[in-house]
C-alpha cells in the first residue's frame, strides 16, 4: 500500500510551520505562496486545516492534463507533475475537488510528498500532519469516536 499525508485539523495550531518548511524545500524561499500545502484558518473558531494533495486513487487533475503533465506513478502512487510538459492551461485547478493544486506564474504547484519523505511532518511539532499508510486515517477517527462515547455513558443521566 501507497503511503500518505494524513492531516489532523484536531491537532494543527496554524503556527504555519509546514508551509514554510515546504516553500524552502520546494522553491528555497521561506514565503507560504510558495508552498504546496496551505493552512486555511478559521481564527474567530480557533480551527486551522492543513490542506495538501490527497493523491488521489483517480486523480481528476491528471484526467483533464490535454499535455499529460500530470501522471500517477504506479509504484507510488504519487500525482507526479512534469513541468516541462505544461502549458499552463490551469484545468488541474478546475478538475481538483479539494483546492489543492496551487499556481506559481503559469506553473502548477502540488504536493508529491517529498518523494516519500515529507518535510512538512517532521517539522509539525502538533503532529497535526503525519506520513502513513491509508488505514491510519480511518484508526485515528475510530478513536475519537470511541472516545466520545465513552464520555457519553459516563455522564450522569438526569431522569
Amino acid at each position: 500500500m501507497n503511503k500518505v499525508l494524513i492531516v489532523d485539523p484536531s491537532k494543527c495550531v496554524g503556527c504555519r510551520l509546514c508551509q514554510t518548511v515546504c516553500s524552502m524545500v520546494k522553491s528555497g524561499e521561506a514565503g507560504i505562496y510558495k508552498s504546496r500545502i496551505k493552512n486555511i484558518r478559521f481564527p474567530d473558531d480557533y480551527f486551522f486545516a492543513p490542506l495538501v494533495c490527497p493523491q488521489c486513487e483517480i486523480p481528476y487533475c491528471a484526467q483533464v492534463c490535454p499535455t499529460i503533465a500530470l501522471t500517477k506513478n504506479p509504484e507510488t502512487g504519487v500525482v507526479e507533475l512534469k513541468k516541462e510538459k505544461c502549458v499552463g492551461c490551469k484545468m488541474c485547478l478546475v478538475a481538483c475537488p479539494f483546492g489543492a493544486i496551487y499556481m506559481d506564474g503559469s506553473v502548477p504547484m502540488k504536493c508529491d510528498l517529498c518523494e516519500g519523505d515529507p518535510m512538512c511532518v517532521k517539522f509539525c511539532r502538533s503532529e497535526a500532519l503525519t506520513y502513513g499508510e491509508p488505514e491510519d486515517i480511518g484508526e485515528g477517527k475510530r478513536v475519537g469516536v470511541a472516545e466520545k462515547m465513552k464520555e457519553a455513558s459516563a455522564a450522569p443521566v438526569e431522569v
